[in-house]
């Protein structure tokens, strides 16, 4: 299943889905043989959300991404793509204060004030041409850099994979996040509506990844992930780059558990 889902979004204004991907690990082994990832004790009831989003993403979601994919341009999907993108710097910004990276904080900054203007509300990703390029930071990650580094994982109904602390750190997503405080309710739920669908689509061409269990496969690149992201790297290398896997983990954008 694809879920659903920085923030994409990482929740009504972040967007959401969910995911692919990853290798397998675990020590215990469960009551039906298989093994048992330490890290999701809930695994029976993650199990069942999993199947209830998968079947919203089968009926709802995914023909709707397809429908969109077929009618917008290859230049104009690329061009929403970066206009959320760019609305999810603002976040970035707190964030990286929060953890005392001042730079990432300044870099994030730029790219926003570059992308809106020069490139024309996000619309065009100008910074990134410049080399202008930083790392996407959330409040789970915030709260991983304080000491809440490991954490069980947690499928949440339509957002998709996460854990307990990431699931806590949603609503400083969700509040700093623009289109939040959009007064007109049917622009808000309009750009939440395609923010879902752009990022969706975005996933059309690489489902065909999953291999195996796809609950396993999913659950266990997921975590290792947010280990990547919270230590900065530190932990080891990218797990979605060392599965050959083409893409950028903020295309699912945000929700993680403890």
């Amino acid at each position: 299943m694809i879920a659903m889902k920085q923030s994409l979004k990482r929740w009504a204004g972040q967007g959401a889905l969910a995911l692919l991907l990853g290798t397998t690990a675990g020590c215990a082994t469960s009551g039906d043989g298989r093994e048992q990832n330490p890290n999701d004790p809930w695994e029976g009831f993650n199990r069942k959300v999993f199947a209830f989003n998968d079947v919203v993403d089968r009926y709802a979601l995914k023909p709707a991404a397809r429908g969109y994919r077929f009618i917008t341009p290859d230049p104009v999907e690329t061009g929403v793509g970066n206009f959320f993108s760019n609305l999810g710097e603002p976040r970035t910004v707190l964030n990286s204060l929060l953890q005392g990276k001042v730079r990432n904080a300044s870099i994030a900054t730029s790219r926003f004030l570059i992308n809106t203007t020069v490139g024309i509300g996000g619309l065009w990703d100008v910074a990134s041409r410049m080399e202008i390029t930083g790392q996407e930071e959330d409040f789970g990650q915030t709260l991983g850099t304080w000491g809440w580094e490991e954490s069980r994982y947690l499928v949440l109904p339509l957002l998709g994979p996460s854990t307990v602390r990431d699931t806590g750190g949603l609503p400083a997503d969700i509040y700093s996040y623009p289109v939040t405080y959009v007064e007109d309710d049917e622009v808000r739920i309009g750009l939440t509506a395609l923010r879902v669908v752009d990022a969706r689509a975005a996933l059309l061409d690489r489902e065909k990844l999953i291999r195996g269990d796809r609950y396993s496969f999913i659950r266990d690149t997921w975590l290792q992930q947010r280990r990547f992201e919270v230590s900065d790297g530190k932990l080891g290398e990218d797990p979605f780059v060392s599965n050959g896997i083409d893409f950028d983990a903020s295309d699912f954008d945000d929700a993680s558990a403890k």
